[in-house]
């Protein structure tokens, strides 16, 4: 079995505390690695030889650092189809899902390429008699990435790339159920020139967890991951004085107005609430028809399209549409809950819980399943089940779809799909979730926009990526300069000497 490691100075350094976590085949049940998990001592050591390489990269111009993202950025291009096979592997997504994930991290990268202009100051001449003024954004130092399994290179690279670009040095880590793509990230990172020890990726459970919010060297803490977690990291992070970026649970609606093109709307909702098996944080779980007749509509278009979902393991080729989850306890939570929205009177008009695959019957497979006449009262609909499960919930009016959506406590992502302008302006101005799509499914933002939800989705002030990351990551300094004249009269006419 192979045996992972952590990634320290520049080198793959074996774990010392003797404590390990299985990394499972999630489509066949198998432990196929194990991870060692650090100690405080081994994570505070990282930490005290990344505030030392931290010295000299923060003194490393931002263009120097920008041609480092620059070769990082061509390599994992390189390296595509290898990192999304690692990604496939640990976390079960198909291939397509698996490179899809890898290019949404690279393609902040590429914005990171372009960090000197996102990293200038500001400049006053003459705000008083003979007084200049100037901000300098400067690194943190030493900041922390805690990184989610359902996105294993996309996140952390989220984290990482807008952190190094701004000079700081960051301790990763990775989920210990997907540690190995922030491995091999790490080892491209070198090859594209980043000095050792400004990138140190810690593997670990809570007790490493703790330990970075505790230690006083570390700045600043990112995380993606469950609300209430993303909570206690904020809570904690705060209380010690760090700057923190929590991001949690979400539970995202898509409303479809009677006016929508409801085959586009039916695709949209199959794509998006079905996609990695529903392991997305911006994935749609809840589907929101205005109308009687739209309901059953749709209802009528999604039956089909879901009956044809192929699920399989990532090699059974590029035509699956989604793999296992992540784990066995993951597995028996989603069955649970859809054994608790039969109970609670929905309407199971699909039911994935007795999905088997011949030869992979020990894999953490769940089938596709959809709820309708679901109510905001069932476990189903308050829960967020991370899960191939979608819900559909009746409404007979707009404003009772919009109420909906805004009483909910989460405020990810949300989508409308309809044919009229003013209906999709009033949504997208009045609803209260932090990124809205308009006859789009999952409105993730592009690289150079920022990513960030509302409500108990996200805590803290700035967003992920795009220029709220480069505000996260730097310090501002201003400066107030005076210069009393002293003016030589006459002229020279030697070239001198710079000292």
């Amino acid at each position: 079995m192979e045996e992972l490691s952590h990634y320290i100075n520049g080198e793959h350094v074996k774990g010392t505390s003797g404590r390990f976590a299985d990394v499972y085949n999630p489509a066949t049940g198998e432990v196929q690695a194990k991870v060692p998990l650090a100690t405080v001592e081994e994570l505070n050591e990282a930490v005290a030889k990344a505030a030392e390489a931290q010295r000299g990269w923060g003194a490393t111009n931002p263009q120097r650092r920008a041609r480092v993202m620059m070769k990082f950025g061509a390599l994992i291009n390189e390296h595509m189809d290898e990192l999304a096979e690692l990604v496939s592997r640990e976390h079960g997504k198909t291939l397509p899902d698996g490179r899809g994930d890898v290019q949404r991290g690279l393609e902040v990268v590429e914005v990171c390429m372009g960090a000197p202009s996102l990293l200038k100051g500001e400049f006053t001449d003459s705000g008083g008699p003979g007084i200049d003024l100037y901000s300098m954004r400067q690194p943190l130092g030493v900041v922390a990435g805690i990184t989610p399994f359902n996105f294993p290179a996309m996140i952390p690279l989220w984290k990482m790339a807008p952190a190094l670009s701004c000079g700081n040095a960051m301790i990763l880590k990775p989920s210990e159920r997907c540690p190995s793509t922030s491995l091999r990230l790490a080892e491209l990172l070198k090859e594209a020139g980043l000095p050792d020890g400004v990138l140190q990726v810690v593997n670990g459970d809570k007790e490493v967890v703790d330990a970075i919010l505790d230690n006083e060297t570390i700045q600043a803490v990112g995380f993606v991951g469950s609300t209430p977690i993303a909570q206690y990291i904020y809570g904690r992070a705060a209380t010690n004085g760090k700057r923190a970026q929590c991001f949690g649970g979400a539970k995202n609606h898509m409303i479809i107005m009677p006016d929508a093109d409801m085959d586009k709307a039916a695709d949209a909702l199959v794509g998006a609430g079905f996609g990695a098996a529903g392991e997305r944080c911006m994935a749609i779980s809840v589907a929101v028809p205005v109308g009687q007749k739209t309901a059953d509509t749709l209802i009528e278009k999604l039956v089909p399209r879901i009956e044809k979902l192929k699920v399989g393991p990532y090699t059974a080729g590029e035509d699956v549409d989604y793999g296992p989850v992540i784990t066995a306890q993951a597995k028996n939570r989603i069955l649970g809950l859809i054994d608790s929205g039969v109970d609670q009177g929905a309407d199971l008009v699909i039911d994935g819980r007795g999905f088997a695959l011949q030869g992979y019957e020990d894999g953490y497979f769940v089938g596709p399943s959809l709820f309708d006449k679901v109510t905001p009262e069932m476990d189903i609909y308050k829960e967020e089940i991370f899960g191939p499960v979608l819900s559909q919930v009746r409404t007979d009016s707009y404003e009772e779809a919009l109420k909906l959506t805004m009483d909910n406590p989460y405020g990810n992502g949300t989508a409308i799909y309809t044919a009229d302008g003013d209906t999709a302006r009033d949504f997208a101005n009045r609803v209260n979730v932090g990124m809205v799509g308009i006859n789009f499914p999952i409105p993730v933002p592009l690289s150079y926009h920022t990513f960030g939800g509302w409500k108990k989705s996200a805590f803290g002030d700035l967003n992920q990526y795009g220029p709220d990351a480069f505000r996260f990551y730097t310090k501002t300094k201003t400066v107030t300069a005076r210069w009393f004249s002293g003016i030589k009269e006459g002229g020279e006419f030697n070239f001198k000497a710079m000292d």
